[in-house]
């Protein structure tokens, strides 16, 4: 499928088969795909929980104030990120680059980031939101639908799936084959409303 075509095709669907399941290899084709999506520094401070255990899908279900795409989606895949990547052994986000790379970008990682919680928030939600659309157009490259939540309590969420401390969940996206298409778009606003040109 051609990049504009899934573009103009995905949409948030509500409706799944229920007794669809991906395969492991679809799930490990899907994700070698979003790993390629861009982050700061090379950071890669996403972190993917796959769920497809139907007793936690259930309880996720319930904690998303009961909607059936978390249960009848083939999966659920909550998006979190490391707030603290940073810190986290960064020589290895550049391991591939030449020396002269390495020493010129790996020290700004941790002065950068350290100390500053809003600029580690905002990262996360930057990556997960990058990767959320990698992922949505991936899966629909893939024949699948897609429908990105943040319908969900994340306190009880973070408690189901063992959250470490330093992470933060950003948003939910269930993939699956839909049982229905999508209602009509609500209606995008026009160019002329949201495309600024140099400045406001």
């Amino acid at each position: 499928m051609e990049t504009q075509q899934a573009i103009r095709e995905r949409r948030s669907i509500k409706h799944y088969d229920p007794t669809h399941r991906m395969s492991e290899e679809e799930i490990r084709v899907l994700f070698e795909n979003v790993i390629l999506s861009p982050t700061s520094f090379n950071m890669q401070n996403w972190r993917f929980v796959v769920v497809t255990d139907p007793e936690l899908r259930q309880q996720l279900r319930a904690a998303a104030w009961d909607q059936a795409q978390v249960t009848d989606a083939s999966i659920v895949v909550l998006l979190c990120a490391d707030k603290k990547a940073y810190a986290r052994d960064s020589q290895r986000y550049w391991r591939n680059a030449s020396k002269s790379v390495q020493q010129a970008i790996v020290p700004m990682i941790e002065k950068l980031y350290d100390g500053n919680e809003a600029l580690q928030h905002d990262e996360a939600v930057r990556s997960c939101g990058i990767a959320a659309q990698t992922l949505m157009l991936a899966a629909k490259d893939m024949g699948y639908d897609t429908c990105p939540m943040v319908g969900f309590d994340s306190a009880k969420t973070a408690k189901l799936i063992n959250l470490p401390q330093d992470h933060e969940i950003i948003l939910m996206v269930v993939v699956g084959k839909a049982l229905r298409p999508a209602a009509e778009r609500g209606g995008q606003l026009s160019l002329d409303e949201v495309l600024i040109r140099d400045r406001f």
